[in-house]
């Protein structure tokens, strides 16, 4: 594994002499921008793994993407090769339909300590929610970014990140999305403890997520990627532009459903993937 490989694969030429907060943010932002984040592995019959050369091979030389558990796991091993701080967290994901967190962590994220503050990295979460910048660790404030605003609330020792969410131009909403999540003003994203965790206590969330027939990941298959001012994803067959803030405090949504020989051509140009096995889309509705 070479950092200066992994530089080339996110097409990072800055500096990274000095482990400050610059520096990790350039390099998150980049990661972001090349590294999709995805699931097909599970529709194309292939296991994800938890090993970090294997991550490598597949993100790096592969230019594959991938999910938390690999996108921060990798990002991990680039921020302590760079000589920062890094502690793995685990966190459980909000499931809006049920209104509800799971019972187990089931997303893996990075605390990062630096200059006498604390920082939240993850590079792995996608689509609307994804984080593009690290965020300091405190609670109640809002802390603005393009996709919009994030905060953490603090309760008893448990933390959880919320993201303020803008109105919607969707171009074509006979395609769009169920009209009571449309009009949330307030998104839950997960809730996460900093109980430092051992890469060895995800591997049942790992192995869980990608068979479970009740897993998000199962019933769907994803692939986001952020652009320079907003997100595309592919759920299924449905491909959703997003463009933040294209009018004041108001996102572009653009919605197209697929057919099945423009798919291979979507992910290649659209998310500068190639597969290696047949890929199947997939997107059940479990609620």
């Amino acid at each position: 594994m070479d950092i200066k490989e992994y530089f080339a694969r996110i097409a990072y030429q800055g500096s990274h002499n000095k482990p400050d907060l610059a520096t990790m943010s350039d390099i998150f932002q980049h990661h972001i921008r090349a590294v999709p984040f995805e699931n097909l592995s599970i529709h194309c019959g292939e296991r994800i793994e938890l090993d970090l050369e294997a991550t490598y091979n597949k993100i790096v030389r592969k230019k594959r993407g991938g999910w938390c558990m690999e996108n921060n796991y990798l990002l991990s091993w680039v921020l302590k090769t760079l000589g920062y701080d890094v502690t793995l967290l685990g966190a459980k994901v909000y499931v809006p339909e049920l209104d509800a967190y799971p019972e187990e962590i089931d997303h893996l994220l990075l605390q990062v300590e630096l200059d006498g503050k604390s920082y939240i990295v993850d590079g792995g979460f996608g689509m609307a929610y994804q984080l593009w910048q690290p965020m300091e660790l405190i609670s109640g404030t809002d802390q603005p970014q393009t996709p919009g605003v994030f905060r953490f609330q603090e309760e008893n020792g448990t933390w959880y990140l919320e993201k303020v969410k803008r109105k919607q131009w969707v171009l074509n909403p006979s395609t769009s999305t169920s009209p009571n999540v449309e009009n949330e003003v307030c998104r839950r994203v997960y809730l996460f403890t900093l109980q430092p965790r051992d890469i060895e206590e995800f591997r049942g969330c790992n192995a869980h997520l990608q068979t479970a027939p009740d897993s998000l990941f199962v019933t769907k298959s994803i692939c986001s990627l952020q652009t320079a001012d907003g997100v595309r994803a592919l759920v299924g067959w449905k491909l959703t532009e997003i463009k933040y803030n294209y009018r004041d405090n108001m996102d572009l949504v653009e919605i197209r459903m697929l057919a099945e020989e423009e798919l291979e051509k979507t992910l290649r140009e659209k998310f500068s993937l190639t597969l290696d096995k047949k890929f199947v889309p997939v997107d059940n509705k479990l609620f």
